[in-house]
């Protein structure tokens, strides 16, 4: 089911070399941080640290921003329902548009937003929600759907390898991603 892309991504929310330095260099970044108006310091230091180890990163909900600073691309989150938030006028060269959807109607609304990549969440049990997908189910949601699929929620040591049996080109991590790096999992 996975393709030779597999890509696993880590949310961050600000910029702390030791958090950053457990990382494995191949993973991609995603900064959000919706409390800090002014991050502006945070994002120049966390692209100059993923330009040094040449690593993609991402911004979430702006756009305008991550074009501006010539990132890799942009995180829409599941929040932002607006059908053009992405300009009509032409992106830069390889510029990556990825959302989250937790439904089918957030699913389609992220095709909507021209996003490449969709982060589906929680696929499996978390603290934070009583639902969940799992397997079965995270797989009939993204069955004849015209984008690449990656699973986020309540990955962790005990259950990642269920991951081989989902359709998705890679896997979002917060909490094990930050606990330890995830260097285990190299190469796919």
């Amino acid at each position: 089911m996975q393709k030779n892309s597999f890509k696993i991504y880590s949310f961050v929310n600000e910029f702390n070399l030791s958090d950053l330095h457990q990382l494995s260099k191949d993973i991609c970044i995603i900064y959000r941080n919706y409390d800090n108006i002014n991050h502006l310091e945070n994002i120049l230091k966390i692209k100059k640290y993923c330009k040094d180890i040449k690593t993609k990163f991402y911004l979430s909900n702006n756009i305008k921003l991550s074009i501006k600073l010539g990132l890799d691309g942009v995180y829409i989150p599941s929040f932002n329902n607006k059908i053009n938030y992405v300009p009509n006028y032409s992106l830069p060269k390889n510029f990556e548009i990825i959302g989250s959807a937790h439904n089918i109607a957030e699913i389609n609304l992220k095709l909507k937003q021209k996003c490449n990549e969709i982060f589906l969440s929680p696929v499996f049990k978390v603290n934070k929600s009583k639902k969940f997908l799992g397997v079965n189910r995270f797989n009939l949601m993204t069955l004849n759907k015209k984008a690449n699929f990656i699973a986020l929620g309540g990955i962790n040591e005990k259950n990642h390898t269920m991951t081989k049996l989902l359709k998705i080109n890679g896997f979002a991590s917060i909490s094990w991603a930050k606990k330890n790096g995830l260097r285990k999992l190299r190469p796919f």
